[in-house]
């Protein structure tokens, strides 16, 4: 895709931080923007913030964990403005915290938000994008702790790897139908998610991830050293015009990923290759290739 003039783009998470830089970013191309947030005065703060720079944001409310409200919502969205062809499924918590600690809770609110709210984006978005046939990209937004993982990332890890594997079984899937996927997996970016843990419902009231406020403190003047969310949107631009299957943010952060590579290869066991054994193989992924198609 590149001319997003007249298109009509959709966004989670839509009211701060990266979804918000996103958002602008596809407004100043030409898009219609519609973002989508659990949170009202977001919302409206967002939406005065887009009108000071001359930008036109329409906003929903969604809890995207709700696949009702989805299907409600995007019907709004394309009565408001048209066929939805560009999706940014961004939506997603900062809450982190070692896996041994985690309770259920825990587990039902963060992979509920961070991967599900990516799995009711898909189902709700990509049918109606493929129907139009006016072709489209779909952007999820993972993580580099999707990719690199630390002791802390836990729960929030396991989400965003997820969605890392979601989105490049959904680009093949889509590849021949004209449809771009991309998965963006920013670094640190000077976003509010140090205030996520303050978002839980009180449905999941068992809360076994928490920070003291000394930890707030020290993960909120991190985050205030990150990239700028507009910067994050312009790469989002570059990616979707490029048809990216990955969006990154940080080349500092490569010798690291390289380190997880290396590490992977050198795993793998010294054997000779079975030729016999490689073309059942290859056989085989035909054959699903073809019943799928």
């Amino acid at each position: 895709m590149q001319d997003f003039k007249g298109r009509t783009a959709f966004v989670t998470g839509g009211a701060s931080g990266i979804g918000l830089g996103i958002a602008q970013a596809l407004a100043r191309q030409g898009a219609q923007v519609a973002i989508a947030d659990i949170n009202e005065t977001h919302l409206a703060e967002a939406v005065a913030t887009a009108a000071d720079a001359e930008i036109v944001l329409r906003p929903y409310k969604l809890d995207v964990t709700d696949r009702t409200a989805h299907a409600d919502v995007a019907d709004a969205v394309e009565r408001d403005l048209g066929p939805v062809t560009i999706v940014a499924l961004n939506a997603g918590l900062g809450v982190i915290g070692r896996i041994q600690d985690a309770g259920y809770d825990d587990w039902d609110w963060i992979m509920g938000v961070n991967l599900g709210g990516v799995i009711n984006g898909v189902r709700t978005f990509v049918p109606r994008i493929r129907g139009h046939g006016l072709g489209g990209h779909v952007v999820a937004t993972s993580s580099m702790g999707g990719l690199v993982v630390a002791d802390s990332g836990g729960i929030y890890s396991a989400a965003k790897a997820g969605v890392i594997a979601m989105m490049r079984c959904l680009r093949a899937d889509l590849e021949k139908e004209g449809i771009g996927v991309s998965v963006l997996c920013p670094a640190a970016v000077n976003t509010n998610i140090h205030q996520h843990y303050d978002m839980r419902p009180s449905s999941y009231s068992d809360a076994h991830y928490s920070l003291s406020p000394e930890e707030l403190e020290q993960l909120k003047a991190m985050l205030a050293m990150g990239m700028d969310p507009a910067k994050v949107g312009d790469l989002v631009i570059e990616g979707i015009r490029a048809n990216a299957e990955f969006i990154m943010t940080h080349g500092m952060l490569a010798p690291v990923v390289e380190m997880r590579r290396d590490a992977i290869l050198a795993s793998l066991p010294d054997e000779p290759k079975n030729e016999a054994r490689w073309q059942a193989d290859l056989m085989a992924r035909r054959f699903m290739d073809q019943s799928l198609a």
